[in-house]
């Protein structure tokens, strides 16, 4: 029976570059998506950017730009690299709109009316010279439990403790370095803690299909047995400066990103029904009959399982079908790494001109319907793809399509066609089991078992030497349509898979003016166009630059800008210099003028240093002490005569003066005293 399924995949935030590990949910939903589709399904797949927050405050400040306009930049590279691997959203949307902010102000003010919003001041800490709120990861200092250094104000990345940013020993600001203050602040909470969510959540997580078993079970250990109250009321509600929606009647208060966010996907898929004339509420009200489901990363099934349904469910809309809940991606065992060049981005995989259909296959054989981790082992990853899709399923249509046309005029002729429908009809409902319970690795394999019988049959039947003797004419048109009606189900079998490929396909050599569907299994091709090459195999040489282009080593740039001189209880005579020496180092007083990050760089600013006369671009490794937006307009001192070194992101001409040490955390630049100009020399 034809059904109504709406389907969306995690709000990509808009900060940063499209990587590996965001492909792999949104090729797993799309696959999905696809695969409802050709089987006649009204399915919707809907997302947006994900564009509140203080990140993208302090990102836009940074930059010179307003959060609109950064949004804005961020959307456009967001669909160029979804569309460049084919992820077909019905909807590609933004959470600053006024869709959504209706909606969040609408569950607002239900919640509420249920009593279950709440108003409690609470201490925070609080940035003195930026003069703002900060959130616990824009706190550092060192571990209460190790005593690591330089770790974030809610865990370590050290020993692995949890903790709070008021535990943390010597703190400091990452925005500005300075000493952060608990101040009282007044917030709104969301009440988690109240039975009525406790009793329905319980419920909610329990029923069949809603939940991974992983999940479910993640889900009782937070919610605890019951008469346990072990859920904490959710902080909804952040003070100016913030981007975001202000709180309805609440002055200089904003929601918290993670409660319009999801509200997000309501947002997009009300635009598109006006778009489209669809009705919204028929999709969203209580006791709808369509389908939703959500497919998330395992990080943020907190947020999906228990606050969204919690908030959906006692503001009068429906909760989610099934909540869809993936792993992490490493790359060749290891977490993504910048410095081995596994960090690998969609835009630099697309510039390089691989076939982006590679990855979603290799994506395809690893996924199952787990919360398991995948690995892309990328020695792996090309002998797959050139094994399966070169070796075994195109192989089937280069072997054997050009004896159709050169000898049957392209037309395909079959003796028992019925039987063959019938096994392609078996196949599809094995496959389409495998595809609906996201069981995607199960699917390749059984797909692929397909295309080795059908190349094992050929290599038996050895068609080009049937083709020597003109009495075997008949015999070698059996081969070849047999061959090629096999291509055909195969074909079709990855369409969700290699929608592009399978275009191809179904247009260039089987002639017909559409797409694929899954009822095409129960018919059979009468004809064969010539056939034309649809892919290339992976090249050592392809993997090797995709790597080179996403590495980065930082190490001798960092010890350039800033070497960690030893500490010394007193000073050696054969460090000394005379004045001479001294001389010979040109130091001026320079006024940074712009700072930005640097694309790609983990520690490093861009620097534009006026001089007075000239201005000088300086990479300088203190993204760690500093936000660009604090640094613009103040004074420091600079080697201005420095030899030009040349780096990854441009030319760094000069370098700035700052302080650190190993008992003092942090790193702090020069600044002179007022009255100093730009050009001014140090003596």
């Amino acid at each position: 029976m034809p059904r109504k399924i709406l389907v969306t995949s995690a709000l990509p935030y808009a900060n940063g570059a499209t990587h590996f590990g965001h492909l792999v949910e949104y090729i797993q939903t799309d696959i999905w998506v696809r695969f409802q589709k050709m089987c006649g399904h009204e399915c919707w797949y809907i997302c947006a950017d994900d564009t509140h927050g203080t990140p993208i405050m302090l990102r836009a400040e940074q930059e010179g730009i307003t959060p609109e306009q950064l949004i804005a930049r961020v959307h456009e590279e967001r669909l160029r690299d979804f569309g460049g691997f084919h992820v077909a959203f019905d909807n590609y949307y933004t959470t600053h709109s006024d869709e959504t902010k209706q909606l969040a102000g609408d569950i607002y003010a239900r919640l509420q009316a249920a009593g279950l919003i709440e108003t409690r001041s609470i201490e925070q800490f609080y940035d003195p010279l930026k003069q703002m709120f900060l959130p616990d990861r824009y706190i550092k200092g060192e571990c209460p439990k190790c005593g690591a250094k330089d770790q974030y104000g809610d865990n370590c990345e050290v020993c692995g403790a949890a903790y709070t940013p008021a535990e943390v020993k010597n703190p400091y600001s990452v925005i500005s370095g300075a000493k952060p203050e608990l101040r009282p602040s007044e917030h709104y909470f969301f009440r988690l803690s109240d039975p009525r969510c406790q009793d329905f959540l319980r419920h909610y997580t329990r029923e069949a299909g809603r939940l991974q078993p992983e999940a479910a079970n993640k889900m009782q250990e937070w919610l605890g047995q019951p008469g346990e109250n072990k859920l904490s009321d959710w902080d909804i509600s952040r003070d100016a400066p913030y981007f975001g929606f202000e709180i309805p009647d609440a002055p200089g208060k904003y929601f918290y990103v993670w409660l319009d966010a999801p509200i997000g996907y309501m947002g997009s898929f009300r635009n598109f029904c006006d778009q489209r004339g669809l009705n919204f509420d028929e999709y969203w009200k209580p006791d709808s009959k369509t389908e939703l489901y959500h497919f998330i990363g395992k990080d943020i099934l907190y947020f999906h399982a228990l606050f969204w349904p919690a908030e959906l469910a006692h503001a009068g809309y429906r909760t989610p079908t099934g909540i869809f809940a993936h792993g992490f991606l490493t790359v060749d065992g290891a977490k993504m790494s910048k410095s081995r060049g596994t960090f690998i981005t969609a835009d630099s995989y697309l510039r390089l001109g691989l076939n982006p259909e590679w990855l979603r296959y290799y994506y395809a054989a690893k996924l199952n319907s787990s919360m398991e981790d995948i690995d892309l082992n990328l020695e792996d990853f090309a002998a797959r793809v050139n094994s399966d899709l070169v070796g075994k399923y195109l192989n089937i249509a280069s072997r054997c399509a050009g004896f159709l046309t050169k000898f049957f005029d392209g037309k395909l002729h079959f003796d028992a066609a019925q039987p063959m429908r019938a096994a392609a009809v078996e196949q599809g409902v094995l496959a389409a089991k495998s595809y609906e319970a996201r069981e995607y690795s199960r699917a390749v394999r059984d797909i692929m078992a397909v295309a080795d019988r059908i190349n094992e049959a050929i290599a038996t039947a050895a068609p080009w030497a049937v083709a020597k003797d003109e009495n075997k004419r008949a015999e070698l048109h059996d081969i070849c349509s047999r061959a090629l009606h096999g291509f055909y189900v195969v074909t079709i079998l990855l369409q969700p898979i290699l929608p592009v490929t399978a275009r191809r396909v179904a247009r260039e050599l089987f002639d017909m003016q559409r797409d694929f569907r899954w009822d095409d299994l129960d018919a059979m091709p009468s004809r064969v166009a010539p056939y034309t090459h649809l892919m290339q195999r992976i090249e050592p040489q392809q993997i090797a630059a995709l790597v080179e282009a996403n590495r980065e080593s930082l190490a001798p740039t960092e010890a350039a800008q800033f070497p960690q001189l030893p500490q010394k209880d007193k000073m050696q005579t054969d460090a000394l210099i005379n004045i001479d020496d001294f001389a010979k180092v040109d130091l001026r007083i320079a006024r940074i003028a712009n700072a930005e990050h640097v694309e790609g760089a983990e520690k490093l600013l861009k620097l534009t240093l006026d001089l007075g006369t000239e201005t000088r671009t300086v990479f300088a490794g203190i993204k760690s002490a500093y936000d660009p937006a604090t640094l613009v307009g103040r004074l420091t001192v600079m080697v201005a005569n420095l030899a030009p070194r040349k780096m990854k992101f441009g030319l760094s001409e000069g370098m700035v003066l700052a302080a650190s040490g190993s008992d003092s955390p942090g790193i702090f630049l020069l600044s002179p005293d007022s009255g100093a100009q730009p050009g001014m020399r140090v003596k």
